[in-house]
């Protein structure tokens, strides 16, 4: 839940918790649902570690009426036909390679949001109720549960955005096979000697943003936005207490009629020691390219996942449908 959804977002370095208004608004903020002119539908993947971890996602959102709107999303990232060779061995002590099955491993968030004005000009807000399933092949599994909140005041062309994340912590409880879990208690000493804690606690995180659009000879558009994350936490952020961490990120897209955009925006900023024992500062670069006609909208990526080393770049495609084009 900490990766984030659509290409678009990821070409700004998703420095986009103040400007976003479309359906991707059920993971970035939820308060801008209720920019929403028609249903929308939103599909993205991505793969990971040269293709050995695939992350989805589909969002659908709707307005009710000209002062809310609801919307829906699920998320996976899984790791699938992972080689169990916990019984490679048998009972005489020798290798069978006809005992080895597979099993996958997947984190699953659904998750359910609404919005609404309120009655103070370009102020809204939206709230997310999450549904977290994690799933280890036969061995483990857990539910979770936790809630977002979001607000946007828009006044000018300037816009704010405030995400509070896990506000209530996300709480996740683990189911463990014991059985499964003693067939391998043991297998290397001094490891698997007790089951594994079975609760997990997410502690909230906030998103504070601004942005600002300008317009150049009307054809021309400018979105630029500076997010500010905080953790309350003490990180590798590069702003760091034991009361809290801070990791800016900035993003902009620059766009042709409204059809054609270009991004980029560089985030997750990290104090980071090298093997020498010395201090760096890395950080995560992002360039990104969309295009838009009649209701579909195309977005790509290059990304990574952790900072600007060059081996850990991913592709992202994202596609985003407008009901209007039924129309």
């Amino acid at each position: 839940m900490n990766i984030g959804v659509d290409a678009a977002a990821f070409g700004m370095a998703n420095a986009v918790v103040a400007s976003t208004k479309d359906v991707n608004s059920v993971y970035w903020n939820p308060a801008g649902l209720v920019n929403l002119e028609e249903k929308e539908l939103s599909l993205m993947h991505a793969s990971y570690f040269a293709n050995i971890a695939n992350y989805d996602y589909a969002g659908f959102a709707m307005p009710l009426d000209n002062e809310s709107a609801v919307g829906f999303s699920v998320i996976r990232f899984g790791v699938d036909d992972i080689l169990n060779t916990t019984q490679l061995i048998d009972e005489q002590g020798n290798i069978d390679y006809n005992r080895i099955s597979l099993f996958s491993t997947a984190d699953y968030g659904l998750t359910f949001s609404y919005a609404r004005r309120l009655p103070l000009d370009g102020l809204n807000f939206g709230v997310n109720a999450k549904v977290i399933r994690r799933i280890i092949g036969d061995f483990a599994s857990s539910w979770g549960f936790g809630l977002d909140a979001g607000i946007q005041f828009e006044k000018n062309d300037w816009k704010f955005g405030l995400m509070a994340r896990d506000i209530t912590t996300t709480f996740n409880a683990w189911s463990i096979d014991e059985e499964k879990f003693a067939d391998i208690a043991g297998a290397v000493e001094g490891q698997n000697q007790e089951l594994p804690e079975n609760t997990e606690i997410t502690i909230p995180k906030l998103q504070l943003g601004v942005a600002r659009t300008f317009i150049f000879h009307y054809d021309f558009s400018l979105l630029t936005e500076v997010d500010l994350n905080f953790r309350f936490a003490e990180t590798n952020d590069i702003v760091s207490t034991s009361f809290a961490s801070i990791d800016p990120a900035v993003g902009f897209e620059f766009g042709y009629i409204d059809m054609v955009f270009v991004r980029g925006g560089v985030g997750n900023f990290q104090n980071i020691t090298q093997l020498d024992g010395s201090d760096s500062v890395g950080f995560q670069p992002n360039i990104g390219v969309g295009f838009k006609y009649k209701g579909i909208q195309v977005d790509y990526a290059l990304t990574d996942i952790g900072d600007q080393s060059a081996a850990l770049y991913s592709n992202v495609f994202s596609v985003k449908l407008d009901w209007s084009i039924f129309r």
